[in-house]
């Protein structure tokens, strides 16, 4: 089982990194900035002890995921038996096995899943559970983040640290999947088989599901992703409706703008995304855009690759019309598109 641990390891291009260094500094300045980081620590170690409590709580609320191969976790979503957990856990499958916290383990049966954001959720026969509780607002970075789940089949595993980072998106990923974008970074160690399990704050709310990490091999230190939990309550709550989510569709085949393409197409500039091919009669056509445009901003939204159209259209909905900036042979056009809902 250790072998097959589902969860996604994306390899990335890493750019070195460094910092400038700052030595004028005053005496006073100097104890200030002691006292001030001192009071921080005392802060952070006040928080930290708080996680074994936090824990206690929170961990009836997390389930293993066990598919015909590998493993995964999950988060009660509703005292009636649903579960909800990452679409790449349970993808391909009716039925899973659902194994929880106090030992006892349901056949599950796959409800319905969402792969443009990677949830699904599973209903088991079992009553009276504890739901998990889900924050609607985005954490602040910094702010605590504690990872439950079942990291290589290691069930009721906990790791923590902080919220690193928000709307997150994983370069490269549009060219497998669009649920790699608007995520939370967090350092705290995500590993294969903590995908669908929560990643909790200091009152043991979720604030995100694991998605995602960088794995070691690519120079990454603890840099794992989660979905944020007001998209995981959306998606979640639109399955148990409808049993599919309506995303916003805007009806283009995109590519990303390499420097190279942008000159071999002459194009004078090196960053947006690139029209590749045109829905006929869906919102683009209608719209006037063309194939060889550059798209650069969708609303209020700059776009500079494949990911950023991604992540911006999950802030619309189907039948709203926004306004995208293009590029066409030099010169910037604003169209109105009326987005529709993605094709079945």
């Amino acid at each position: 089982m250790l072998a097959l641990a589902v969860a996604i390891a994306l390899p990335l291009p890493l750019a070195a990194c460094g910092k400038k260094h700052t030595t004028a500094t005053t005496t006073a300045a100097a104890a200030t900035t002691t006292t001030s980081v001192k009071g921080r620590a005392a802060q952070t170690s006040d928080v930290f002890s708080r996680i074994p409590s936090i824990v206690t709580a929170v961990q009836p609320e997390v389930v293993t995921v066990l598919p015909p191969q590998g493993v995964g976790s999950g988060v009660i979503y509703r005292s009636n038996g649903v579960i909800l957990t990452n679409d790449h856990v349970v993808h391909g499958h009716s039925t899973v096995e659902i194994a929880f916290a106090d030992g006892r383990r349901l056949p599950g049966k796959v409800l319905a899943a969402d792969s443009a954001t990677d949830l699904a959720l599973v209903k088991v026969d079992r009553r009276g559970l504890p739901a998990a509780s889900f924050q609607s607002k985005l954490p602040a970075v910094g702010s605590l983040a504690v990872v439950l789940g079942s990291p290589l089949g290691f069930d009721k595993s906990v790791s923590a640290g902080i919220v690193s980072g928000l709307h997150r998106s994983i370069p490269g990923s549009a060219r497998d999947t669009a649920a790699l974008v608007d995520l939370l970074q967090t350092d705290a160690p995500i590993s294969p088989g903590n995908s669908g399990g929560a990643v909790v704050n200091s009152e043991g709310r979720v604030i995100g599901i694991s998605e995602a990490y960088i794995p070691p091999q690519q120079g990454a230190v603890a840099i794992g992703f989660a979905i944020p939990a007001a998209t995981a309550v959306s998606v979640a709550d639109q399955l148990l409706r409808h049993g599919r989510v309506e995303h916003a569709f805007i009806g283009i085949q995109p590519a990303e703008l390499t420097p190279q393409l942008a000159q071999a197409l002459q194009i004078a500039r090196s960053t947006g995304v690139l029209v590749y091919g045109v829905e006929p009669s869906g919102p683009a056509d209608r719209a006037g855009i063309e194939p060889g445009d550059v798209l650069v901003k969708l609303g209020s939204e700059p776009l500079e690759s494949v990911e950023d159209l991604f992540a911006a259209l999950r802030h619309h909905r189907p039948h709203e019309t926004v306004a995208i900036a293009l590029v066409r042979s030099g010169a910037e056009h604003v169209v109105d598109v009326r987005l529709a809902a993605t094709p079945d």
